[in-house]
């Protein structure tokens, strides 16, 4: 029996920013209580006042370098929404809302296998152990669960003997400053060797599959985007001589030899989802069952939808719903109202925040306040003062209540609405794991829906795909409305909101706009969602509601349960800091070598 102490991680390695976590346990080791705190502060929303809507999504984007497009596509649809509810006619066109599809859904596949694989993987799989398989029985593994070609014993032999060079030389580098021989690894050195290979490969094939972002959108990270639609010209004509070396339509990206270019891509992903995601899922799931009642954040889900069949106000297009479970029960998804000042709210009762009404109120992002309030100790410090304020994270809440956003809200709000893909694959996996259906709520039920979603989406993007083509050759290129680009065509005061559920889950910019320039930004990220700390009325967040269930620590000093959780949710605080002077220009460069 150890005596009850506070655990600190900082930083939560393996993750996009800055997240230090604080757990209290008993004498057992249990947590009893656990306190999520951002530790960065940037201030994007205050840099966005004033300036021109349509920019706006340029600066926004940057809030993430992993999160690459999505601040980007929340932003653009806020302006678009608020033309939208002043000038209803306002519209979008197809091909370009199909395109933002296919590169929403790219993103999700591209970042659910590199989360899986690089960054929550190695809580599971013990690298060193996979210096003691045998490559040949390695390979009977997986081709017993997997017709992936690269499965031979002599494959696996050669991964063996570049990760005991690396052990040998002490190089470890990517595999560095883990808990290798933690008795909660569960996993026979086969699979992990198994599980090692398809890491280096899932390395080279992440570089190809983002080859689809910089077709459509001109690069990756950070691609273009447009108010009104995409900025890919669609190439209907082969480019050659003269009309290749001045550009114009016919030298875009999005020409025939780039759009199958797409098609390959499509087929890529599809495949390594099938043939190594998913049967690696399975696999590695089957030894740790147990964790399907462990991490429960407590019941409660939210999801905005999003991939339009139609356009984004018709959310019954979605093949990605809208809704909201509470308490677990699947049984009925409740409607959410974007509009009303009681449903969405942030509270800083326990931020580093102020509002000028009172911090214990919770504010609407159409009025939400952004003024820095820093009233925790001193850097560096051993502990925080977990019952003032302690984290530079909002606590959203809906309806007063702490939300869940990410695959597995939308994995149980699809299952609710009756996808029928989704429930059947919902079904396989708990058939096959052998596990009850309360194991969906849990730190292994979030990381098997990440892998579930990536086959429904992959899977989906086949048919986007082919509607754009479809199109194309019917004659239909359009892919941008320049109708009310002007600010001056807009009415003086507007406000809107832009949606989309990004891969770590519900992503809202909400945009208020004045004279055609911006008067009020707020953006409410999933990490917000799920990583805020405890609101007015004590009310944990997801992070810390997880971490109080059933998680009991085996060694205070190697912390892996709580990294397994909170890994679980792939946290993507934030990536950079960025200071800009009012015309935009860069200030200051910060570089951590």
């Amino acid at each position: 029996m150890n005596a009850p102490q506070r655990i600190v991680v900082d930083p939560v390695t393996r993750i996009e920013g800055h997240l230090r976590i604080e757990a209290e346990t008993d004498a057992s080791g249990k947590i009893t209580r656990a306190s999520s705190a951002g530790t960065m502060v940037r201030g994007i929303e205050i840099i966005l006042r004033g300036r021109d809507p349509r920019d706006a999504w340029a600066f926004a984007q940057r809030i993430c370098g992993v999160c690459t497009l999505v601040h980007g596509m929340a932003s653009i649809r806020s302006v678009e929404d608020a033309l939208h509810r002043a000038i209803p006619s306002y519209s979008i066109p197809r091909n370009a809302e199909i395109i933002r599809n296919l590169m929403i859904g790219a993103q999700y596949v591209h970042d659910h296998v590199m989360h899986f694989y690089h960054l929550h993987a190695l809580d599971w799989v013990d690298v060193v152990s996979a210096l003691k398989a045998d490559p040949k029985a390695t390979s009977s593994l997986a081709q017993s669960i997997s017709n992936y070609s690269k499965s031979s014993p002599g494959y696996f032999a050669d991964v063996q003997k570049k990760v005991k060079t690396f052990v040998e030389q002490g190089q470890l580098g990517i595999f560095a400053n883990a808990y290798w021989g933690h008795p909660a690894y569960k996993l026979p050195p086969e699979a992990n060797l198994m599980a090692v290979a398809h890491y280096l490969e899932a390395l080279a094939w992440q570089r190809d599959v983002v080859k689809l972002h910089a077709i459509f959108g001109g690069k990756n990270p950070h691609p273009n985007f447009v108010v009104g639609g995409t900025p890919s010209a669609i190439s209907v004509h082969s480019s050659s001589g003269a009309a290749k070396a001045r550009g114009g339509q016919d030298g875009t990206a999005v020409n025939m030899v780039g759009l199958q270019t797409v098609q390959t891509v499509i087929k890529q992903m599809k495949d390594f989802v099938d043939q190594v995601y998913i049967p690696d899922l399975l696999a590695i799931a089957s030894f740790y069952k147990d964790w399907g009642a462990i991490g429960s954040s407590g019941g409660n889900y939210l999801s905005f939808g999003d991939m339009p069949e139609k356009d984004i106000w018709t959310p019954d297009s979605f093949l990605i719903p809208r809704g909201v479970i509470l308490d677990g029960d699947i049984s009925k998804v409740h409607p959410i109202n974007m509009d009303d000042d009681n449903e969405i709210q942030e509270f800083v009762s326990h931020a580093w925040y102020k509002y000028k009404d009172g911090d214990d109120k919770g504010l609407h992002p159409w009025k939400g306040e952004t003024e820095f309030n820093y009233t925790g100790p001193k850097p560096p410090y051993e502990q925080l003062d977990v019952d003032q304020k302690y984290s530079w994270l909002k606590s959203p809440r809906w309806k007063g209540k702490p939300m869940e956003v990410g695959p597995l809200a939308r994995a149980l709000i699809m299952y609710a609405t009756g996808n029928k893909q989704m429930k059947e694959l919902v079904d396989y996996t708990l058939k096959t794991l052998d596990v009850p259906v309360a194991a969906l709520f849990s730190t292994l039920g979030r990381t098997a829906a990440r892998g579930l979603e990536s086959k429904v989406i992959a899977d989906a993007m086949q048919g986007m795909f082919d509607s754009l083509i479809a199109n194309i050759k019917a004659g239909d290129v359009k892919t941008f409305n320049e109708q009310y680009w002007d600010p001056a065509s807009w009415p003086k005061s507007m406000k809107g909101v832009g949606l989309m559920e990004a891969p770590r889950g519900g992503l809202s910019h909400w945009m208020v706009i004045e004279d055609g320039r911006i008067d009020n930004y707020q953006a409410i990220v999933p990490s917000t969602w799920n990583a805020g700390p405890r609101d007015t009325a004590g009310n944990s967040g997801p992070y810390e509601a997880s971490l109080q269930h059933n998680h009991v620590l085996h060694d205070p000093k190697q912390p892996l349960e709580i990294l397994r959780t909170i890994h679980s949710y792939d946290p993507c605080l934030a990536c950079a800091v960025h200071v800009t002077d009012p015309e935009g220009e860069e200030l200051i460069q910060v570089k951590v070598k």
